[in-house]
């Protein structure tokens, strides 16, 4: 979603590196073109002079003055002045001490409000709740059934007493406020902790709509009011934001469809104007695509410093930890690494969710955006089907596979021999790795992704190291040699990432050494 303001930031940023001391001229060239990358990025314009303000006074201030580094000091104080306005810290639900937490969702129509219900539920019942959803949008078309469906997906039961409307036409039949009133006490009846109530939304804010909605807050009293608003709305966000927290006086925010190509300015707008934390985020279609808010976290997206913690997190949820176990004593009993754990490593990694988005969490990713685009998921559909198209004793034995056997496997996966031979010579390179992992003698490089270009087999890449040559026995030649060869490493180290400035700030991490995750690429680049 941020990709045009972390590319605006990241290059500004690039061109402060190097220098020891930062004139105003200096400071006030890179606040204009923040400034304007932000205005680009639809961030309200009150928002960006406040913020620009706030990092001017900073950057001229004695913390950058003394500073060792005072480029990287003046992205820090970027980094801590986007965590500032995306909210400050972490917000999470407030439960009620007693009866079930009561959340009501309010948006425009077409927000996304009835799936992010789901969402929601869903997220809620991982954390150990057991939800309830209540149907009270009565006038949209469909809205009750497609409540129904997507409580179906996330295993959450949904309360709606009545079908409500079914075209533009129809006059809808009960009351909203009557509905939500039940669904509460259908929940205390029920023993739910939690009751999540989805209300109607309209394509524009207007007085029905807002009474309608303050008169379901009046009657069931909830805990939280979530406003949920399209990451894509732009500069109206703010208009709409203080509509509605006008009307219904939310207290937390939804971003919905943070996955679309939308260029980020309501996240960065709204939790400042309204003085509301963004609380949550909708990431996908999926109903798992669905995470807490973390500004610090989204402050670090943005900046290109990746999101590690969060990468963590999703594997820690769905890595099957008994598998991870029987892998580390493999090694440590130093076996042969096989086709066969190669496809469990695979399921593993298929369960973590997209490798795309993953890959966006990794520090630098911006710089191999580009190459992330054009990488194809499928990819991994197609080598998973080459490895289950091998006999079980072929996987343990891939030595084995001559000519006709690989003819075998490749009509059977349908793709071309020639994808079946690079996949074995990649393995072959792999249990190498593996063996070399399993005698403490560290992890070597990792080539490219499928379908991103540039990844080289392993042939290629074996030839690509070159041979240490002796040096001349005369001292004119040998001084000559030696200035060509750091000449020689010194345009290698330009071609090569640069990451986010940021990113280096102490020395403790530097981006431009960026390697893709490891274990699982070796099989997979072209």
């Amino acid at each position: 979603m941020f990709n045009s303001l972390s590319d605006r930031l990241t290059a500004t940023f690039k061109n402060l590196r190097g220098k020891g001391r930062l004139t105003e001229a200096d400071v006030d060239a890179t606040v204009r073109e923040i400034r304007r990358a932000l205005l680009d990025a639809d961030v309200a314009v009150a928002v960006v002079r406040d913020f620009t303000g706030r990092v001017r006074e900073r950057a001229l201030g004695v913390e950058v003055s003394g500073a060792l580094n005072p480029s990287q000091q003046i992205v820090k104080i970027v980094n801590e002045e986007l965590v500032e306005i995306l909210g400050g810290e972490t917000r999470r639900i407030r439960l009620a001490k007693t009866g079930p937490t009561i959340i009501m969702l309010a948006g425009l129509q077409g927000a996304g409000k009835t799936t992010l219900a789901g969402k929601l539920s869903k997220w809620l019942k991982g954390q150990g709740h057991s939800p309830l959803l209540v149907a009270c949008d009565l006038q949209r078309p469909n809205a009750v059934t497609q409540l129904q469906v997507v409580g179906k997906r996330a295993g959450v039961p949904v309360f709606a007493p009545h079908p409500g409307a079914t075209s533009e036409l129809e006059h809808p039949a009960g009351d909203p406020v009557a509905v939500a009133r039940a669904g509460v006490e259908e929940a205390r009846q029920k023993l739910h902790d939690v009751v999540i109530v989805d209300t109607a939304g309209r394509l524009g804010v207007d007085a029905e709509m807002m009474e309608q909605a303050r008169q379901i807050r009046k009657a069931i009293v909830p805990n939280e009011v979530l406003f949920v608003i399209d990451a894509m709305i732009g500069q109206d966000a703010v208009n709409t934001a203080m509509a509605f927290d006008e009307g219904v006086n939310f207290t937390g925010v939804v971003l919905s469809k943070l996955d679309g190509d939308a260029r980020g300015g309501a996240a960065l707008s709204v939790a400042s104007v309204t003085g509301k934390p963004v609380m949550f985020a909708s990431t996908g279609e999926g109903v798992d695509d669905f995470e807490l808010f973390h500004p610090d976290r989204m402050a670090s997206r943005i900046l290109d410093m990746g999101d590690v913690l969060t990468l963590i997190e999703q594997a820690e949820k769905n890595w099957d930890k008994d598998e991870a176990a029987r892998m580390a004593k493999k090694f440590a009993d130093q076996e042969d690494f096989t086709l066969d754990d190669f496809l469990a490593q695979m399921q593993q990694i298929r369960n973590m969710g997209s490798m795309k988005k993953m890959l966006m969490m990794m520090p630098g990713a911006q710089n191999i955006r580009q190459q992330l685009e054009q990488f194809d998921e499928r990819e991994i559909d197609r080598v998973e089907a080459i490895v289950r198209s091998m006999t079980p004793h072929e996987r343990v034995a891939p030595k084995i596979i001559n000519g006709s056997r690989r003819a075998r496997i490749a009509r059977g996966s349908g793709v071309h021999v020639s994808e079946v031979n690079g996949l074995l010579e990649r393995f072959a390179q792999a249990q190498k790795m593996m063996k070399k992992m399993a005698q403490g003698g560290g992890m070597p490089g990792m080539p490219g992704m499928p379908g991103m270009g540039g990844g080289g087999g392993a042939r290629k890449n074996a030839k690509s190291a070159p041979k240490k040559k002796a040096r001349s026995g005369n001292p004119a030649k040998a001084a000559q040699e030696l200035r060509d060869a750091e000449a020689k490493r010194a345009g290698a180290a330009k071609a090569l990432p640069t990451g986010a400035a940021f990113g280096q700030q102490g020395g403790d991490f530097d981006p431009s050494q960026l390697n893709l995750p490891k274990g699982f690429d070796k099989f997979l680049g072209k």
